[in-house]
Formats: C-alpha cells, structure tokens, sequence
C-alpha cells in the first residue's frame, strides 16, 4: 500500500462564539482563508492539481450546510474538476477527512486532496437549528443525546477527578497558550479577513478587518479565580466554564499527497499519516474516548505511549483529558504542565485556553501537531479527542526524514 504525506497544514485563529472576531463572520469565508492559506504556503501546486477537498463539520447545516465541502471548492477558485464532499463525526469530523483522504491516497484512488474542518459555532448553535430526538428512543436510551457537560460531571464523578485537579488543568493549558502566543508558537495560522457590523449614522455598515491570533486566551488565569467559578452543569458539580474548552469559530486544511506526487512536484512533505483508529465507549461518559482510542491505534501501530513524542489530546473538558491521560500514564505533571521542560502533552496549551471548534478540532490539532513536531523533531505525534454520542479517534503522524 502506498504513503499518504502531509504536505502543508494550517488553521485559523480560533475565536470566541458570539463575543469574538468571528462572530459575524460565516463558516464559508473562514474555510476560504484556510484552504487559500494552505494553498499559498504550497510551492508548486496550484489548484488545479487538487482532486478533491474534504471538510468536516459537526452540524453541516444553515449556512455551513449544502455540502459546505464542494461549495468551498468553488467559492476558493479551484477548477471545476476539483471535487468536493462533507463528513461528519461530531468533534473528529476534521480529522476523519484527513484519515479518509489519507486512505483515498493510500489505496490509489487519489494523489492531491485536501482534508479539514470548519465549525462556525456563533452562526450554526450547538446541537443544530432543528434538534429532534426520536421520540421513543429517547424514552429507552437518552444517553446518546446527553449534553456533554453532563457526560463531563459523569467522568468527575465515577473517576474521582476532582475540581481541583481539574483547575489546576486547567490553568497550565491557559498558561501555555499565553508562553506560546507570547513567543510565536502558532506558525500554522494563517490570516482572516474577518467581518463585523456597526452603526454609523443610525445605518449598519460592513466592516472588514484582519484577525491573526487566537482570541479567547487569557493570560491573568489563575487557580484562584478558577475556584470561585460555578458549576456549569450540576447545582453540586465540579465541572465550569473555566475547566470545560472554549467554544469558538474557526477552519482548518490539510494538503495530503501520495509519494509519486511529492516526487513529481518536487515537495518536501512535514509528515506521513501513518494510522487512525476509533474506539466506541458508553455514551453518558463520551469523553473517555481517547483512553480507548489511543491504545487501540498504538497496538495497530505496534508501538509503545514510550515511542511517541507529542501529544494532542482535545480538552472537551478538563475532567475526561485527566481521566484519559491517567489511563495512558501520562498524568505525571512533568508531561502536561507549563513549567515543566519535558512536557509533550498539548504543550502550547489546548482547547481550554484556544478552544474547541467541534468539526474543525480534528483538523486543527493537525496543524498545530504538525507545526510542534517539526520544531522539536519527533519522531512520532498523535493527536486524539472524544466524540459525542460515546467515541474516541485517534491517529499517528511520523516525521519525514
């Protein structure tokens, strides 16, 4: 079977549902940054080369919705001939189009395509426009449409992840991001052309301005003031706004090639895709997926949680990234926290500080593990995050020569 290479991978800032910068901005144009972005960081390829582009999206509906992938297509300039198609698996929607680009490449049927994701959660609200339930089954099992802060208190709870601990989480991802942002960690963003809307005059006019960073991160976090927050979810909980990730707006876009055509346009390649896994898990508990997700892939992979270098694991929530990384043995403070030299666990701070775009996560954990993994030379990286509805996924990147 053939290598599937990941050429260039960028992302977007991630910005805060409703207060942020792209609260007014549409899923479509923060796609189109991203995916041009990615393109004019490419020598050598032009659009033209592009056979099909893959974007995952957790609510693929309203204004991210009619197939938001092969309207990209079009609305970025690439030829007719370029295809187009949208996928869905909730928070792995993005990184479940890479893999499935990933393995289009490997099995011949393709040898340029684009894998990625976009989540505008100002314009599209959690859980669609139109939620509906099946009546019935709800009755039977209701599990599956559970919030995903309540999944988050049944993690705290059945696995003595304390509020503390998940706190102190908490406040070393923010610290991260803060060191990170301060230091220009962040080379996988590419520019926004963003859009907001003022009054002038009693008329409302458009106004354009250009967004680089990310914008929900804050750097004044301290255990303290995370203390004093309440419970999100449960009246009793342990789970808040401060130790949950950030929802935010945001795309992403990865370039995969198959080795015939890094040799014939003459690229160097950041990384080869070389496994994927998912793991299902109860669903009241979603967010232990990736202490399934995980094991799985590194036995499929034949390697050791010893072999791998970085890690990017999703905080949905500070309690079930805790949970996980206890599972792994990776909970020891010198993998995750800020002060810590040696730390290989979401090291420029992770969806608590930067926030978590649902669709678009899968696909922007690539970026950034890609950007890391370079810069420090592993080997080997993994990325992985929980799904709702009771998943995991989880895939593995080797370094290029």
């Amino acid at each position: 079977m053939r290598e599937a290479y990941i050429v260039t991978s960028v992302r977007t800032p991630g910005c805060r549902r409703s207060r942020g910068a792209f609260a007014s901005t549409r899923p479509e144009d923060l796609l189109k940054a991203a995916i041009n972005g990615l393109m004019e960081r490419t020598a050598g390829i032009n659009k033209k080369d592009v056979e099909d582009i893959m974007i995952g999206c957790a609510f693929p509906e309203a204004e991210q919705g009619l197939n938001i992938g092969r309207i990209i297509a079009q609305m970025a300039g690439f030829p007719d001939e370029t295809c187009g198609v949208t996928v869905n698996r909730f928070c792995a929607s993005g990184l479940e189009a890479i893999a499935l680009q990933a393995m289009r490449i490997m099995t011949g049927w393709c040898n340029v395509a684009i894998g990625g994701g976009v989540e505008s959660m100002s314009i599209v609200p959690m859980g669609g426009n139109l939620p509906r339930p099946h009546p019935e089954w709800v009755r039977e099992n209701p599990d599956v449409y559970m919030s995903m802060g309540m999944t988050a208190e049944n993690v705290a709870n059945r696995y003595k992840v304390t509020r503390e601990m998940q706190d102190e989480f908490a406040f070393h991802s923010q610290a991260k991001a803060a060191a990170a942002q301060k230091n220009g960690r962040y080379k996988e963003i590419v520019p926004v052309e963003a859009v907001r809307f003022v009054e002038k005059n009693g008329i409302t006019v458009k106004e354009t301005f250009i967004q680089e960073t990310d914008d929900g991160v804050r750097e004044d976090t301290t255990v303290e003031g995370l203390a004093k927050l309440r419970p999100a979810f449960a009246a009793m909980g342990s789970v808040t706004a401060g130790n949950s990730s950030q929802t935010t707006d945001g795309a992403a876009a990865t370039l995969l090639m198959s080795g015939e055509a890094v040799k014939k346009y003459g690229v160097k390649p950041i990384a080869k895709v070389s496994c994927y896994a998912v793991a299902g898990c109860r669903s009241d508990e979603m967010g232990v997926g990736p202490a399934y997700a995980i094991p799985k892939l590194l036995k499929m992979a034949k390697l050791k949680v010893e072999d791998i270098g970085l890690f990017e694991v999703n905080e949905a929530f500070a309690s079930q990234a805790i949970y996980c990384l206890q599972q792994l043995g990776l909970y020891d403070k010198k993998y995750w926290a800020s002060d810590s030299d040696e730390r290989i666990i979401n090291v420029n701070g992770g969806a608590i500080a930067l926030g978590h775009p649902l669709g678009c996560t899968g696909a922007k954990l690539c970026a950034q593990l890609m950007t890391e993994m370079q810069a420090r030379g592993a080997r080997y990286g993994i990325e992985s995050m929980c799904i709702g509805g009771g998943m995991g996924a989880a895939a593995l990147f080797e370094l290029c020569e």
